[in-house]
């Protein structure tokens, strides 16, 4: 049970290949999920380029068939790619097999129901989960009366449709870029897209190889963009785009070689989709620079504060049907797409935007950068409870924000937000203010406060 539980995680399976994530519980977790989902039809099954991944993919898709569910393989994508089949094809459901930017010694598989509406803690996962630990300690269900049918499909010519259907590709301006796919899925996906746009574009690490042998497939890490920087800058290029490895991610990176930060493209496509559909509600994660609900309400829209993470934003973006939704982290959310994330048609439109405004990315990025931030910063904490008393009693006369951890406004355009992780002995801190003095000083003593 314990072995099952731990590859459980808050919105989808993680675990070390072999070990953790073998075959036969891939194969459980078909048989479970084809079982769990409440809707009749069929699943759409992806999988990245990892080195099992086929096979897991095989051992889940029979253990759907097992249970009478028939199954349309999609083969390589995107995780975008698998919400838009959900969708799109109007099955019962999704997966995919990926661990997105986790080392190669990893795999994962990522849930979705019909309407690729999430599979997370608290939408059905863990019910997967007990079911696959109720297999573990006893016998597996016996197969349905009929088993399901397999039939292979290449949806990549429907994708790039559904991609280029966000904006007037009459005007998109002409750019020299470089993309970086980190050896990820995007490797495969954006040559099929170069024809669709005028750019010229210098393809990084476009092999696809699930060892990750050039760097780690996560531009959050900014680290990781050393090489797409330097192309950048080395052929005065007009920008670029980092993908992570399951390509459901993108930050570009302007002319001068300086991130893009997630800030600055949920403000910027925040701006786009409220000319697009006026006095519309847009969502945030509370992470987020003041600068995105600062940019919603200048633009006549409804700012809408979430808590971190997918299954809230989405499930709150149906119920205000809102067009857009965007995390710091770089997770960018369309009611267009199913209201489901998309890496692709996140950079599609950031750079659709920049040729419409007649700006570069770098003066689209210090025009969206009001306000000075730090990038989430992790402390290792042996008793969070005992941290988040310390910083209520620091600041006893604030008001305090526990939407999702705790949040402080210390004064005007100046706040931190910690959040304790769930799965490590970690508390996260997020900060803001209006020079780089006052942030310097906030920073200091919220961090003496965490550590202390």
């Amino acid at each position: 049970m314990d072995a099952i539980n731990n590859i459980f995680k808050a919105y989808d399976v993680r675990g070390k290949v072999g070990s953790e994530l073998t075959a036969d519980v891939a194969n459980m977790i078909g048989l479970a999920y084809a079982q769990w989902l409440p809707t009749e039809g069929a699943v759409a099954v992806g999988r990245d380029m990892r080195p099992d991944s086929a096979e897991l993919a095989d051992a889940l898709i029979k253990g759907l068939t097992a249970q009478g569910r028939d199954v349309l393989d999609i083969g390589q994508v995107t995780s975008d790619m698998i919400y838009f089949a959900a969708g799109h094809y109007k099955l019962a459901g999704g997966v995919m097999i990926t661990a997105s930017h986790n080392p190669g010694e990893y795999n994962g598989i990522k849930l979705c129901r019909d309407e690729a509406q999430p599979v997370g803690q608290e939408s059905g996962l863990f019910e997967v989960r007990d079911a696959v630990a109720a297999m573990t300690a006893g016998t597996k269900p016996g197969p349905a009366a009929v088993a399901g049918q397999v039939t292979q499909k290449d949806i990549v010519e429907d994708w790039l449709t559904h991609v280029m259907s966000f904006i007037d590709a009459a005007k998109l301006k002409p750019l020299r870029i470089a993309v970086d796919a980190g050896n990820g899925m995007a490797g495969a996906i954006f040559p099929e897209l170069e024809p669709y746009v005028p750019w010229e574009v210098t393809e990084m690490y476009f092999e696809l190889d699930g060892t990750f042998p050039n760097h780690e497939a996560n531009p959050l890490k900014f680290e990781t963009l050393h090489d797409l920087i330097e192309v950048i800058k080395k052929d005065k290029l007009d920008g670029g785009i980092a993908f992570d490895g399951d390509g459901d991610r993108a930050f570009l990176v302007d002319e001068t070689g300086v991130v893009v930060p997630g800030n600055v493209m949920n403000a910027m496509l925040a701006e786009y989709f409220l000319g697009e559909y006026p006095g519309s509600a847009i969502l945030y994660d509370l992470r987020s620079s003041h600068v995105v609900p600062d940019t919603i309400t200048k633009n006549g829209g409804t700012p809408v504060r979430t808590r971190v993470g997918h299954s809230f934003i989405k499930q709150i973006m149906r119920e205000k049907n809102a067009p857009f939704g965007g995390e710091l982290s770089g997770h960018f959310y369309f009611r267009d797409n199913f209201f489901a994330d998309s890496g692709l048609i996140a950079a599609v439109i950031g750079l659709y935007v920049a040729g419409l405004r007649g700006k570069t990315l770098s003066e689209l990025r210090k025009l969206y950068t009001p306000y000075l931030n730090i990038p989430e910063t992790n402390f290792e904490v042996a008793d969070k409870a005992a941290v988040f008393e310390r910083l209520k009693a620091a600041y006893p006369d604030k008001a305090h924000d526990e939407l999702d951890g705790l949040t402080i406004e210390v004064s005007d355009g100046m706040w931190f937000n910690v959040r304790a992780s769930n799965t490590e002995p970690v508390i996260r801190l997020n900060a803001e203010a209006k020079s780089q003095s006052e942030l310097d000083q906030l920073v200091t003593k919220v961090t003496k406060l965490i550590t202390a």
